[in-house]
């Protein structure tokens, strides 16, 4: 167990706990915080607390924080391609096939065993739980680049950082057509499809996502763009470009159904950008087109 003490001010005064300890206790959210209140590990000049107590702003605030335990998921020895490691985060090129987290149907030979493995102790407990701290996700049969926090710490400023649209996002697929404009920007809200639960699509009520397009080059039937996100839905780009009669080749899901074989989605993350958590300073990460996506190309010239 882990113990630390904090001393509320009176500036402190009225200011919830949760938001005040997370604000002092860079490793912890305010959702684990919570969870600490909840399991009476959060104490208040001696006396348990929940998560909505205001401060008085003279309290002695202890806080009781479990040492991180397994998640229960197995370390595999399978092969990552690192583009760049540190203390804080990982930044893993992802290939094509490869599912990010287990899930039903997927319960293992994922990303994160494979994370798991290679990180090992270094994995400093996110949430109370020995595991990468995953801040966002690619598709199965999408390729590219994902930051991967290592610390709580790390995990809280990357997380903040999407939250508050401040990660680059910069994607390259190949779709179908020539959309009318050398750029854009593609603003539909996207929910859960109405009646195929495993899809996506765009919705009234859906929550808001965007997506700025430029284009690469034109083909004939065929074009390469640049895409950046500005906000991460599920399935966003595959989407949002079928949204606009110009979907990803190679999509089964949301492209045509007569549309080319290409074994997945032509679609590839290639650069993330973000403020390192532990310097502030911004970095940012580009990788190479994957060898099926420059194939493709290459038939198209």
């Amino acid at each position: 167990m882990n113990r630390s003490n904090l001393y509320a001010l009176p500036e402190d005064e009225g200011r919830r706990i949760d938001l005040y300890i997370s604000e002092r206790c860079s490793e912890l959210t305010r959702s684990a915080v919570q969870r600490l209140c909840a399991d009476g590990a959060v104490l208040a000049d001696g006396h348990p607390i929940s998560k909505s107590y205001r401060l008085r702003g003279t309290e002695n605030i202890s806080l009781t924080i479990p040492e991180p335990i397994p998640a229960g998921l197995a370390a595999q020895d399978i092969p990552l391609n690192i583009e760049y490691e540190d203390s804080a985060i990982i930044v893993v090129n992802k290939p094509r096939g490869m599912v990010v987290h287990p899930a039903p149907g997927n319960p293992d030979g994922t990303l994160v065993n494979a994370l798991l493995y290679h990180c090992g102790a270094e994995l400093m407990g996110i949430g109370g739980v020995g595991r990468p701290g995953i801040v966002h996700r690619l598709d199965k049969l999408t390729s590219g680049l994902l930051v991967v926090a290592k610390t709580a710490a790390a995990h809280a400023s990357l997380s903040r950082q999407i939250a508050e649209r401040g990660v680059l996002r910069l994607y390259e697929a190949v779709v179908h057509g020539t959309p009318k404009e050398d750029e854009g920007v593609i603003s539909a809200p996207i929910g859960r499809h109405p009646t195929d639960r495993k899809k996506m699509s765009v919705q009234k009520n859906g929550r808001e996502a965007v997506t700025h397009y430029t284009l690469i080059a034109r083909y004939r039937g065929f074009s390469h763009l640049s895409l950046r996100l500005e906000t991460g839905r599920t399935h966003q780009i595959r989407v949002h470009t079928a949204y606009i009669g110009h979907p990803v080749a190679g999509d089964e899901v949301y492209g045509p159904q007569k549309g080319v074989s290409l074994g997945g989605q032509c679609l590839h993350a290639r650069t993330v950008g973000f403020l390192h958590p532990l310097t502030g300073e911004p970095v940012e990460f580009t990788s190479g087109l994957p060898e099926y996506f420059a194939s493709f190309l290459k038939k198209l010239t």
